[in-house]
């Protein structure tokens, strides 16, 4: 069912102290319940960015809140200097549910992803093959913005001022299964790779350049290493993106939702891989926390106990359904949806801008995100319901219509 939109005027506290190095909306936030967002001036938001695709389970779910809560009473921080709980207890039910072998964690998408990297050439420094040491990566890529991660990623603005970035780093066309032959030798010591596309607007890997990833990294000596930060934890319908796939990488990076709104990343590995760094050769002091490792359990519990892919499957159609019919409204303005699950895109036709789009949504209750090559991406909580996303695109229509008027 639909619900009307009364919006008053947005009163907005500001905050000088605070870095300006987000191109922030004029929002405050003081809480969320489910889907919805709510400002300090009491209007509500239906949310379609869900903090970049990471409160799966939607905002302050109860079950999560108490774990946290019963965590934070019960132990706080000890460091990896000792075993502790839940962190060995989340490494253990991941370990269970990838069939891979090792947990590494971490506080970040970009910390895991580094983590990949350090794992990649370590692994064949310990084989002796010293001179693979080329981080293979796709063009559009994003991988995070600290410095191994940034040399990773395939966008120069994330670059500008930042140079020099280390050394070590090549790009392959994304979907080009014969560039991919080409690319990968001797020197590569692994090839990192996002399923979907998150940040360059939302663009799918084949499962045929997936499966050739896979086989050329075989025969080349090469890990195969999946960035699932954004398209992981059951976003594509699937709890991994190498499940939605059916390819297994030797080594996949998870972090966003993984404790639906808590930091925290990981590292899951398999093979002789795991065998790659030792003590000493890599840490985190706050990695793997007992209270973002307890969000994290509580999350997987609650997720298979109401069987969220199935759900996912359902309204990721309603949802992809939704965009496909706004694209043959204005066929001249948006192009057909790409994505999977819960994770799509919509592309905007130049001379139209993608931004274009958000800031007037605001005025609808809707929050919706713009990303890449001019796309509308929509990553909402994998708890949103059928009523809801009907709910949202109405407004996006509205949103729609008063833009191009």
């Amino acid at each position: 069912m639909a619900l009307s939109v009364s919006h008053g005027p947005r009163i907005v506290t500001r905050h000088p102290h605070l870095l300006a190095n987000y191109a922030r909306a004029e929002l405050n936030f003081v809480r969320g319940e489910g889907v919805w967002l709510f400002d300090e001036s009491g209007n509500r938001y239906l949310d379609l960015v869900a903090g970049i695709a990471v409160c799966a389970l939607g905002h302050a779910h109860p079950h999560i809140a108490r774990a946290v809560a019963e965590q934070a009473a019960t132990l706080v921080h000890v460091s990896n200097l000792y075993q502790h709980e839940p962190a060995g207890t989340l490494a253990d039910r991941l370990a269970e549910l990838s069939g891979f072998d090792a947990v590494f964690f971490c506080n970040s998408g970009a910390e895991a992803n580094e983590t990949a990297i350090k794992l990649a050439r370590k692994h064949a420094y310990r084989r002796g093959e010293t001179a693979r040491t080329t981080i293979l990566a796709a063009h559009g890529s994003f991988h995070g913005r600290t410095l191994g991660a940034l040399a990773a990623t395939d966008n120069p603005k994330y670059k500008v001022g930042f140079e020099p970035l280390p050394l070590g780093f090549a790009w392959t066309p994304f979907n080009n299964i014969e560039a991919l032959e080409r690319a990968v030798d001797a020197t590569t010591a692994c090839f990192l790779v996002e399923p979907v596309q998150g940040e360059s607007g939302v663009v799918p890997a084949t499962a045929d350049f997936l499966r050739a990833a896979r086989r050329i990294c075989d025969e080349r000596g090469a890990l195969l290493i999946f960035d699932e930060v954004q398209c992981g934890m059951g976003r594509l319908g699937t709890l991994f993106a190498s499940q939605f796939y059916g390819v297994m990488p030797d080594a996949f990076t998870l972090a966003k939702s993984l404790a639906n709104g808590l930091p925290i990343g990981a590292l899951i590995i398999r093979g002789d891989a795991v065998a790659a760094l030792r003590p000493g050769d890599h840490g985190t002091t706050f990695g793997g926390s007992p209270i973002p490792a307890a969000a994290a359990l509580e999350h997987l519990r609650i997720r298979a106990a109401m069987d969220l892919d199935a759900h996912v499957a359902v309204v990721g159609a309603l949802l992809r359904d939704g965009l496909a019919a706004i694209a043959h409204s204005w066929p001249q303005v948006f192009g057909e949806p790409r994505g999977h699950g819960l994770m799509l895109g919509l592309p905007v036709n130049e001379p139209h801008a993608a931004a274009g789009f958000v800031t007037p949504a605001l005025d609808e209750g809707l929050l919706i995100n713009a990303a890449g090559r001019n796309t509308l991406r929509f990553v909402p909580p994998l708890i949103i319901t059928a009523d809801e996303i009907r709910d949202a695109t109405g407004r996006l229509r509205r949103t729609i219509a008063t833009v191009l008027a």
